[in-house]
């Protein structure tokens, strides 16, 4: 086959791919898709509105808890019960399980926002079972992480774990939610990442220099901690939105 009959075929595949669809087609699939959206934005209201000041611990599901961030983040976690908060994480194993698990320890709120994946995801134990919430989409999981932390912690992880601190980072700098305490875990591994925001973005003015204080960059669980506990000793406890 030669390069127009190639690209002609490809152009055909594009088309039916993209082939229109009547109305009732269009009906039918988007209302399915907003009714999930909003049952999903139900159920976490519903299981979310009265858990009261809670801290949301994030990382990797792939750390094992052998690991020293594994056990960082379940000490983490204790501590911030310990202090009369709350935990939320993701729901998951490695990270997020080392969050419940540390909240479970000390009898504190342990809350799961599990998503349904194809691979890693499966619910951690030690979660409280009226607190566990399934969703299938990423942005309505990521609202109820916003709307219900009055903290983040940000442990070591991968593009999940970016995902929602540049989340609400942007959120805060385009002042679409309250500010609350970003506290990133680990200087070695998140050390790299912030001399890049600082020499390049601030540099290049992408970002505002008074935008780097919007996060804290730490590397103990009881500096991780003290930095919420410090926010609060100076803000009142609020809804973020």
């Amino acid at each position: 086959m030669g390069d127009g009959s190639k690209k002609k075929a490809h152009v055909e595949k594009i088309k039916k791919a993209f082939k229109n669809r009547n109305w009732n087609e269009i009906k039918s699939a988007d209302s399915w898709v907003i009714f999930k959206v909003m049952s999903e934005f139900v159920e976490g209201f519903e299981k979310l509105a009265k858990i009261g000041p809670c801290v949301s611990i994030f990382g990797s599901a792939r750390t094992q808890p052998d690991h020293k961030y594994y056990q960082m983040a379940e000490e983490i976690a204790a501590k911030l019960v310990r202090h009369g908060y709350g935990v939320i994480t993701g729901g998951g194993p490695g990270i997020m399980e080392a969050g419940n698990k540390g909240a479970r320890s000390e009898n504190g709120k342990s809350v799961g926002l599990n998503i349904d994946l194809p691979f890693e995801q499966n619910n951690n134990i030690y979660i409280d079972p009226e607190k566990l919430i399934n969703f299938d989409y990423f942005f309505v999981r990521k609202v109820m992480f916003v709307r219900y932390s009055q903290g983040f912690i940000v442990m070591p992880g991968g593009f999940g774990t970016l995902d929602e601190m540049f989340e609400a980072l942007t959120l805060i700098q385009t002042n679409k939610i309250e500010k609350f305490p970003i506290v990133l875990v680990g200087k070695d591994y998140w050390g790299g990442l912030v001399d890049w925001l600082q020499e390049v973005l601030v540099k290049e003015k992408n970002i505002n220099a008074e935008d780097m204080k919007l996060f804290h960059l730490v590397e103990t669980e009881s500096e991780a901690v003290a930095v919420i506990d410090d926010f609060y000793d100076q803000y009142k406890l609020s809804p973020n939105f």
